[in-house]
């Protein structure tokens, strides 16, 4: 299978992976400094107008699109044995995330912040895609995603493991800034309406919240994430 992969970030980081790419499209005028590489790499190249590049390809594509191999994903048994559990890893877990310009940004953000790995379920869930590279930004090709059939089963895998398991939830007691970062964590992002289901929420360590003071009581996933992973890499650079 293959996916198509649009905007300069997003394949810049695409061709500096060296992952199989089919063909690439640009549209004239505007990308000429992607021509060279693509010449050099030997990748089957069209050139289009700017009237028949804009109809064939819809959103932000910035001239550039590339048809390349499709994204991997992970089963856990393939990912732990790539972890180092002494460095203490992070790992950020999406609960009925469906929003893929959300997955985007969260796997932006996870990169930027040092987050190991993203667990997401198979079902009901957002898909990895041409949509979710662009929006991060390239950063796809740099995060491991990891796709479980169950995220409560997963979680007590990890809990055997050694990791410590954090959900995230408006009515918690505890707040992000009191999570430790001396072991393995795992941290469980839910939707912006609903949250992290019960069932994930009881089957954590500990749940913590964001403190707010506006009349808004909840935040974007991507935000919540963002918050939270920064805080977690503030504390373990003092350490």
């Amino acid at each position: 299978m293959s996916v198509q992969v649009y905007g300069k970030n997003s394949c810049q980081e695409a061709l500096d992976s060296n992952k199989q790419i089919f063909k690439a499209y640009v549209m004239e005028g505007t990308t000429s400094d992607f021509l060279n590489v693509l010449r050099r790499r030997k990748i089957p190249t069209s050139i289009l107008s700017k009237e028949k590049f804009k109809q064939s390809f819809q959103g932000n594509h910035q001239g550039i699109v590339l048809e390349m191999e499709d994204y991997k994903t992970y089963s856990l048994e393939e990912f732990i044995p790539l972890l180092y559990l002494n460095e203490v890893p992070l790992l950020l877990m999406l609960d009925g995330i469906t929003d893929v310009h959300n997955f985007g940004a969260i796997i932006r953000t996870a990169e930027a912040g040092g987050v190991k790995g993203i667990i997401i379920p198979k079902n009901r869930s957002v898909k990895l895609g041409g949509v979710a590279a662009k929006t991060s930004s390239g950063a796809i090709e740099n995060m491991k995603i990891i796709e479980v059939t169950n995220l409560r089963n997963t979680l007590e895998k990890l809990k055997k493991l050694g990791f410590w398991t954090v959900g995230t939830s408006l009515d918690a007691k505890m707040t992000h800034t009191e999570i430790f970062v001396d072991r393995p964590l795992c941290v469980i992002i839910g939707s912006e309406g609903k949250g992290i289901s019960r069932l994930i929420k009881e089957t954590t360590d500990f749940n913590v919240k964001i403190p707010m003071v506006g009349k808004i009581n909840s935040l974007n996933a991507s935000v919540s994430a963002g918050i939270i992973i920064f805080d977690i890499l503030r504390k373990k650079m003092k350490i």
